[in-house]
């Protein structure tokens, strides 16, 4: 059984037009953890109707993002023709790669209504023979995703990757996986993950308790696990539990980041950042 290494505190700040943020890295003390570049769980935030507005246009390049809604909705639309209405319980995978410009504003019945928003979004490295791939874009709605039955009580979405028979509708470079662990009463399950690949767990909410370290992991904490074996053990304490596994390979290749860009070489961000400014990103309308 593959044991806990650490349960950290994320860090807490804002972003954009006010909104909180939990993020586990980058943080002063963790930079990526490798193949995994960013980790943000924004809000909760209750926006009064006509306050809440979203991201505006920005550019990326050279990895894949995904955004798990947890509440809310959002309008994406993208310079390579990428648009969809993200509502609660939708996810959208990005592969910026050679370059994009998008905006994630709110939608129109959102900005009139108001309401909760909340969602989390991950960065994942794009290996250097990827990074200059075509832009391109996927939603899968919440009712699409695939959610399996584990055990009475327990259900596994399967946001990204495969786990046992059960394959994400969501096609990656990247070779991740990414399950929302749902519990509706307290119960212990085992999952398998490859050896070769890191492994952590972000709690959303709800409590998991490790006995080897006598400690309990609570909402918005990150567990990072060692790789000395195949299986991990996840023992949920609360009456309802919402707990996001992160498993990938390491690529073990440099990463060079500036803002939004990510590029393998100091060369690299220089071109990228010449490639933005001539519109070889595209134009967003």
């Amino acid at each position: 059984m593959r044991k806990v290494i650490s349960i950290n505190e994320c860090l807490k700040t804002y972003e954009g037009d006010g909104i909180p943020v939990t993020r586990a890295f980058p943080t002063p003390l963790i930079r990526e953890n490798d193949p995994f570049l960013l980790f943000d769980h924004f809000g909760p935030i209750k926006y009064d109707p006509g306050g809440a507005t979203g991201v505006p246009a920005h550019p990326h390049c050279g990895f894949e993002a995904i955004t798990y809604l947890l509440e809310g909705e959002v309008e994406h639309k993208d310079s390579w023709g990428g648009q969809a209405s993200i509502k609660t319980g939708d996810i959208q995978w990005m592969t910026t790669g050679s370059g994009l410009i998008h905006s994630e504003l709110v939608t129109e019945k959102f900005k009139k209504s108001g309401g909760v928003m909340q969602g989390l979004q991950i960065w994942v490295n794009l290996q250097a023979k990827n990074k200059k791939v075509k832009p391109w874009y996927q939603h899968i709605k919440k009712d699409n995703i695939p959610t399996i039955k584990e055990k009475d009580g327990v259900w596994i979405k399967v946001l990204v990757g495969q786990i046992k028979d059960t394959k994400s509708l969501v096609q990656t470079y990247s070779p991740v996986s990414i399950f929302d662990i749902q519990f509706y009463k307290p119960d212990q399950i085992s999952l398998d993950i490859p050896k070769n690949q890191i492994a952590m767990v972000y709690v959303i909410d709800g409590e998991l308790k490790f006995f080897e370290k006598n400690k309990i992991a609570s909402k918005g904490q990150m567990i990072y696990f060692d790789q000395s074996s195949s299986k991990i053990n996840l023992t949920s304490i609360s009456s309802s539990g919402s707990y996001l596994i992160l498993a990938g390979e390491a690529l073990n290749e440099s990463v060079f980041r500036h803002g939004p860009f990510i590029t393998n070489t100091e060369e690299e961000m220089k071109q990228a950042m010449l490639d933005y400014q001539n519109g070889k990103m595209g134009i967003l309308n």
